[in-house]
């Protein structure tokens, strides 16, 4: 049974990876999906390919005015949001190469990485408790990372933003309980997740096995999650089965969180 069947939802980052299997898996639940990106003719083409049920819009979560125009446009096109996938993320060594340990990154690397990955939930957030509290409730969905929970000394912007991503989740909640809004946020927290992120590390050669075997050896599952796995808890947490869960952190990082484990000398997610 399709359980989001005339639910409307916005997925940031879904031109590709996590957010395209989220925004793939929310659509064959039933809903109206308006995917969101800056990688305008991957995001276009993915709206395409899952049909009439999807759309693309472009979509910086940086900016406040962005989100006023997307948001206000999904209220005109469907009527409502009722799910909220915060998906949108970097690691900072895409436009900040170099190192990013707490002795060395830049104001400009850690700026660049806060905007993104926390200030953009934060707008993201605001922005969907507006249309939500009139409509009666929602579902806002974080995408957190097991790096907000641990310290990732190679990446300290990286895990600084997680961190406040996990924190403002749980403020978000119980800002919505004290109003009695009927909006849940929760975050989930991914770890080692093959996305295309992972490619320039693993290599496309016959080294490729070998690689993949020494990034997830301090993995009690010895293998990447999928982002079709991360999608699935995603799609509960949007639906009704998920009415009792705000606040909360789900981690999907194959036992990493269980136990103690070296940390990596960079990023897992």
């Amino acid at each position: 049974m399709q359980r989001l069947t005339g639910r409307v939802a916005l997925v940031t980052g879904a031109a590709r990876g996590i957010g395209l299997a989220v925004a793939r898996r929310l659509v064959d639940e039933g809903a109206q999906v308006v995917l969101t990106d800056l990688r305008d003719d991957d995001g276009a083409l993915a709206a395409q390919e899952l049909g009439a049920c999807a759309v693309y819009r472009r979509l910086d979560v940086r900016e406040a005015s962005d989100w006023a125009r997307v948001v206000g446009e999904c209220v005109q096109r469907h009527g409502r949001l009722d799910v909220l996938v915060n998906n949108a993320g970097i690691t900072g060594f895409e436009s900040h190469p170099g190192a990013h340990d707490p002795e060395h990154v830049s104001l400009a690397a850690w700026r660049a990485v806060m905007a993104t990955n926390l200030e953009g939930v934060m707008l993201g957030c605001q922005a969907a408790i507006g249309v939500m509290r009139a409509a009666g409730g929602g579902s806002i969905i974080n995408i957190g990372s097991r790096s907000g929970v641990v310290g990732i000394p190679g990446a300290a912007a990286y895990a600084a933003s997680k961190a406040g991503v996990r924190n403002h989740t749980k403020s978000v909640a119980l800002w919505c309980a004290e109003q009695g809004l009927g909006i849940r946020c929760n975050v989930v927290q991914p770890a080692a997740v093959l996305t295309p992120m992972w490619e320039p590390m693993l290599g496309a050669g016959p080294d490729r096995d070998a690689n993949i075997a020494a990034a997830v050896a301090g993995t009690p599952l010895q293998r990447f999650g999928a982002p079709e796995e991360v999608a699935a808890l995603v799609a509960y947490l949007a639906s009704e089965e998920s009415a009792y869960c705000t606040g909360g952190e789900f981690n999907i990082d194959g036992g990493l969180l269980a136990g103690t484990v070296a940390a990596p000398a960079r990023i897992n997610n």
